[in-house]
């Protein structure tokens, strides 16, 4: 399984699929799996290309959610290698997508073969679900394909999404969850005028300060078991002419909220909304929520995945609620179980981006051993 799953990882990593393309990616999947039984139904939202696969009617469901697409390669001269041409040197295999997630896709797919030769009339359904708009505006994918589903009456019970979790070995870590994503920009208005005659004028700049410390320092909860405490961070200021002796007429502020399943989004805004108010400012917020917290606590499914890790990897695993978004978020909604369970996440959207080659037959054997657990 081993030689099985590299090989079809090189042959993913060799398609450019740098988001929204998918340039062959899903092709190559679904080919391995209408040979295996699946039903597939390929789901095209405007520029992107998704498919839904299914083996088996009956419940439980259990689905395998990624993404064929990848972030740019970034400057290629600052590769060893060229990124779309997968190298394997001292036991690494280099390319981009290595570690996110074309790796995972490969082990997906060799598990289940595994799984259904020696279980070919295996209980319940085996489900896949793969778009190429994850590391996009994630608009026409995941979001989408659930939409879809869910005009279809098919219900996730289990989800694993291929997502790079492990943080130190194979199998150390996997996330039940994810913060919420709330974005904020914040347009303060003053007055433009001479450096040199500030009575002039009023500087955005300066009236805004006290407020953004204000928020920088306020503390929005405590967090709680799976997740740490919400955060509040700016990440970009816009502001000035760009000449040295202009007072500006207004400042833009972008910043972010990562927040737990202590607060919503609604009480977020309400909050930063009174508070910017309580210094008399003349402001604009715009708000985007680009996440929903969700959390998977311990049920069936954690319980397979630790399992199997602990079977086949001989690993204590550890839940994590921590990093950015994945589509899970578009899937825990729906009342299904999710967790991530990925390859080591060290090298994703770097230069050099590389996963171990030993890893992604053991990422295969614990998927497999995951469906002998859900589903025999």
């Amino acid at each position: 399984m081993s030689n099985s799953t590299l090989e079809l990882a090189k042959q993913l990593i060799r398609r450019p699929s740098v988001t929204p393309e998918d340039n062959g990616c899903q092709d190559l999947m679904i080919s391995r799996l209408e040979a295996i039984g699946f039903e597939v139904e390929r789901l095209r939202f405007d520029d992107v290309d998704n498919f839904w696969a299914r083996r088996g009617s009956s419940g439980p469901l259990v689905v395998f959610a990624g993404h064929t697409d990848v972030v740019p390669t970034g400057p290629l001269d600052q590769w060893d290698a060229d990124p779309f041409d997968p190298t394997v040197v001292d036991g690494m295999l280099y390319g981009r997508g290595a570690a996110d997630m074309k790796s995972s896709l490969a082990a997906f797919i060799t598990a289940i073969e595994e799984f259904v030769a020696v279980h070919p009339d295996h209980k319940g359904s085996i489900g896949l679900l793969i778009t190429s708009d994850e590391e996009g505006p994630s608009i026409n994918g995941t979001v989408k394909v659930v939409e879809w589903l869910e005009r279809q009456q098919i219900k996730i019970d289990y989800c694993i999404v291929g997502e790079p979790s492990s943080s130190e070995v194979m199998g150390d870590t996997i996330k039940n969850g994810r913060r919420g994503s709330l974005n904020g920009k914040l347009v303060v208005h003053g007055k433009q005028g001479h450096v040199a005659y500030p009575h002039l004028a009023r500087n955005p700049i300066h009236l805004v300060m006290p407020a953004l410390t204000e928020l920088a320092a306020t503390v929005w909860d405590d967090g709680n078991e799976y997740f740490p405490a919400t955060t509040f961070q700016i990440s970009n200021i816009h502001g000035g002419t760009g000449a040295e002796n202009v007072i500006p007429g207004a400042v833009t502020i972008d910043f972010n909220f990562r927040y737990c399943t202590e607060v919503t989004d609604e009480h977020l805004k309400r909050r930063v909304e009174s508070l910017l108010k309580s210094y008399s400012l003349d402001f604009d917020l715009n708000w985007r929520l680009s996440g929903l917290p969700f959390l998977t606590p311990k049920g069936r499914l954690v319980e397979a995945v630790t399992a199997a890790i602990e079977t086949e990897l001989g690993v204590k695993t550890t839940l994590s609620t921590s990093g950015g978004t994945s589509d899970g978020r578009f899937i825990a909604p729906t009342g299904a179980e999710v967790v991530e369970l990925g390859p080591l996440n060290a090298t994703i959207h770097q230069i050099n981006e590389c996963v171990k080659v030993d890893d992604l037959d053991r990422l295969s054997r614990v998927y497999s051993r995951t469906l002998e657990g859900l589903l025999s």
